[in-house]
């Protein structure tokens, strides 16, 4: 039976918020100098919240709710149509106790933001996770946890996703892509080598489409693999922010070494004496932070002990999209998808460099020979993924880009938003290959205006993931 809310709860956050609230001038990342690039998320998430960014000149209350109801309105907008019941994490209660305005996402009820915090709404969220010695909680259980045992496991994942599996020592992980034989991006997703298995996360809104992608191609696979999907009984939730190391390390047994764990590195582990848990070192906003899964029945009380520390804030939806936005990543669905290949994406290096054991011979996994020649080069592209900035108002998803004249269409957006730490409008989208050098002066249709823009480098805020030191 899964844990009810400690009644104090709530109580006990609120009194903490008091005193450390989130001022909207302050975020401790410089600017990467605009003048170059390189991305699903809720395409229509990011146009709205990017709709509001003209309040933000106006009182800090006004913007804040502005960019909250546009966060709301544009996931409610992009919720399935489905008429299946949602499914709730083991932290509904808990979200609804705090304030958490509960929107449709991927077939689960999730929070889009909270109301009932002092350091809640999107822009206070966001501002959170990036301020020196904070961290934020983002509950994460509705993206796919997968298993994959049997002695042929490496070898049947190398030939459904680019990344060196078989490389990949006890402990260590990767982001990867699962290609489907047009070489197009089925998903992106962290495995990780976990000694006697291989521990896999996909996104939430993929999941089933991946597994049935995966479950035909081991109907054709000569060799010994199953497929173990952790379903609801394993809950996911993510720690963020450069105070999470200090904040997880009070779940940890004692002398668990956090110093010598690397990013995308990961290990079972008992969380608060609950044993079957998971702690993986990686995250989708550009700062450090901690994966932590946990079985379901203790995921609130879990959950909990880590809000008790006054480092701590719950973040929702909308926050976790625009932090992952300014870090450069991409959000399948609006940035990826099944029709884009890994070098369109200017996710090539997933693969390894020139001469690596994954592009040799041109590839082995599905789809390679539309993104590998035979001497595993790889093919050239008509489109880039970029990084745009410099138009005075954000870009929808799916605003026109055009060249500098204005007068030749070369691309579309795929994510744009307002930037919390930058303070001014960031987009990436899909630009002709001949355009995609940082640097290159672009015109942006936005609500039917052209407006001056350039190709950027990405990320747009510095990340700050972990290093072991040396």
């Amino acid at each position: 039976e899964i844990q009810s809310t400690p009644p104090s709860f709530t109580h006990i956050l609120r009194q903490q918020h008091i005193d450390r609230n989130i001022s909207e001038d302050t975020c401790p990342h410089p600017f990467v100098p605009a003048p170059q690039i390189e991305p699903l998320s809720i395409r229509t998430m990011n146009a709205a919240v990017a709709s509001a960014r003209f309040l933000l000149n106006r009182s800090s209350a006004s913007s804040r709710s502005a960019v909250d109801a546009a966060a709301k309105r544009s996931l409610a907008a992009a919720a399935s149509s489905d008429d299946e019941p949602l499914v709730k994490t083991a932290l509904n209660d808990l979200h609804r106790e705090l304030g958490g305005e509960m929107v449709p996402f991927a077939g689960y009820e999730l929070p889009v933001l909270y109301k009932g915090i002092e350091n809640g709404g999107v822009m206070k969220e966001h501002l959170w996770c990036r301020a020196d010695g904070k961290a934020s909680l983002f509950d994460v259980s509705h993206m796919g946890q997968i298993r994959w045992h049997g002695k042929d496991r490496v070898a049947f994942l190398e030939k459904v996703v680019v990344g060196d599996i078989a490389g990949l020592s006890p402990g260590s992980g990767c982001l990867s892509l699962v290609i489907n034989e047009n070489g197009g991006i089925i998903d992106d997703t962290v495995i990780t080598n976990a000694g006697d298995n291989v521990y896999m996360v996909v996104n939430g809104a993929t999941k089933f489409g991946d597994m049935k992608h995966f479950q035909e191609q081991m109907d054709a696979f000569d060799g010994d693999v199953s497929m173990e999907y952790l379903e609801d009984s394993m809950q996911l939730l993510a720690v963020q922010g450069t105070g999470a190391t200090e904040a997880v390390a009070k779940i940890l047994p004692s002398g668990f070494d956090l110093v010598n764990m690397a990013f995308m590195t990961g290990t079972d582990v008992a969380l608060d004496g609950v044993d079957g848990c998971r702690i993986t070192r990686c995250g989708y906003t550009g700062e450090d932070g901690f994966e932590i899964a946990m079985p379901t029945e203790h995921a609130v009380s879990i959950a909990g002990k880590l809000l008790e520390d006054p480092s701590i804030n719950p973040a929702g939806l909308g926050a976790r999209d625009s932090l992952r936005l300014e870090a450069g990543l991409c959000l399948y669905g609006n940035d990826l998808d099944g029709n884009t290949t890994p070098t369109e994406g200017t996710l090539g290096w997933t693969m390894g460099g020139p001469g690596s054991r994954r592009r040799e011979g041109g590839g082995t996994f599905l789809g390679a020979e539309h993104i590998l020649t035979p001497e595993g080069k790889f093919r050239k592209v008509a489109r880039k993924r970029v990084g745009i900035m410099g138009m005075k108002a954000p870009a929808r998803g799916g605003a026109e880009i055009y060249d500098a004249a204005g007068e030749n269409k070369i691309g579309t957006i795929t994510s744009g938003t307002f930037s919390p730490c930058l303070k001014a409008p960031i987009a990436m989208g899909y630009v002709e290959t001949k355009s995609a050098k940082a640097g290159t002066e672009v015109t942006l249709k936005i609500r039917n205006k052209m407006q001056k823009a350039e190709v950027t480098k990405m990320p747009f805020v510095e990340s700050r993931y972990y290093r072991v030191p040396e």
